[in-house]
């Protein structure tokens, strides 16, 4: 009879130690996707304004700073949309543009990976119309982190 009860003891034992074990890792995963929820909040922020700003100036500079912030595929087509598109534009129209974020939200998150909601105001001058036009958009970025750093690897206009 004591046997038996040692062993239920020992059962009971190990189904709590495993209970623990399961709770703790939740808990731990939920922390690290809090985590990475404000960390790719602030990248996108950051982000965007280097990507979407620029003077026409400095916009070979500027966007190609940019660049370091991105990764895969999507930086070597934002880097070509730059040389072969936006900085001859910018010079050529004596662009600048100013963006602000007015607004961010996270759509999804993991601990390496989030798609963040931008709601963002551009302020547009040019030599075709030096009177500043504002705009409203909203862009959807997927964030990856690598080697400690949240890259963005897709912006969506939506």
């Amino acid at each position: 009879m004591t046997r038996i009860r040692m062993i239920l003891a020992a059962l009971i034992v190990l189904v709590l130690a495993a209970g623990v074990g399961v709770l703790f890792h939740q808990h731990r995963q939920n922390a690290e996707i809090e985590q990475a929820r404000t960390e790719a909040v602030d990248a996108a922020s950051e982000q965007a304004l280097a990507m979407l700003a620029y003077d026409y100036t400095g916009v070979d500079e500027q966007l190609a700073a940019a660049a370091d912030g991105l990764t895969g595929d999507f930086k070597d087509e934002y880097t070509a949309l730059v040389g072969d598109v936006i900085a001859p534009a910018a010079k050529e129209k004596s662009l600048t543009v100013q963006v602000t974020v007015q607004g961010a939200a996270i759509v999804s998150a993991e601990p390496d990976t989030a798609t963040v909601l931008l709601f963002l105001n551009q302020i547009t001058t040019s030599s075709d119309a030096p009177e500043a036009a504002s705009s409203g958009s909203r862009v959807r970025m997927s964030m990856e982190k690598a080697d400690g750093r949240w890259l963005t690897n897709n912006l969506e206009p939506i």
